[in-house]
């Protein structure tokens, strides 16, 4: 499939996907809770400067998708505890108002422009989602 035809199929499917949670199949459940995305980046070359740079050009550009609310971009803290685990290279951690919005980002053509232009940089990203109520405490 060449590159436009298979970038529109992801985004019909995705608006296709998102169609069928909205309204009444949405549900309180997927509308109130604070959805968190957090994405640790294994680059092929970890000390390979430019790579790094690229992935970090490529994360900035992703941060500008309006579902987003909130967006941090981080390496691993100069901390020494023998519980953490400090072998990524980036992180990338955003906060969205509920998984309907999270849904969205993954098929906005900038996500899906990231993946396409910047996933040879990694040989691996690993993917934390989390749910939880929007006040706590």
């Amino acid at each position: 499939m060449e590159d436009q035809s298979r970038r529109k199929f992801l985004q019909n499917a995705g608006m296709a996907s998102l169609a069928s949670v909205t309204g009444a199949a949405a549900g309180p459940e997927r509308t109130k809770e604070l959805f968190i995305h957090h994405v640790f980046f294994y680059l092929k070359e970890p000390n390979n400067a430019q790579h790094e740079a690229q992935l970090l050009e490529g994360l900035y550009k992703l941060a500008k998708i309006p579902e987003i609310q909130y967006v941090h971009i981080g390496k691993p803290a100069v901390t020494n505890r023998p519980d953490l685990v400090k072998d990524y290279t980036v992180s990338w951690m955003c906060f969205f108002k509920n998984i309907i919005e999270e849904e969205i980002y993954q098929t906005h053509p900038i996500h899906v422009d990231f993946m396409r232009d910047y996933a040879h940089l990694w040989e691996k990203m690993v993917v934390y989602d989390s749910i939880g109520p929007k006040n706590v405490g």
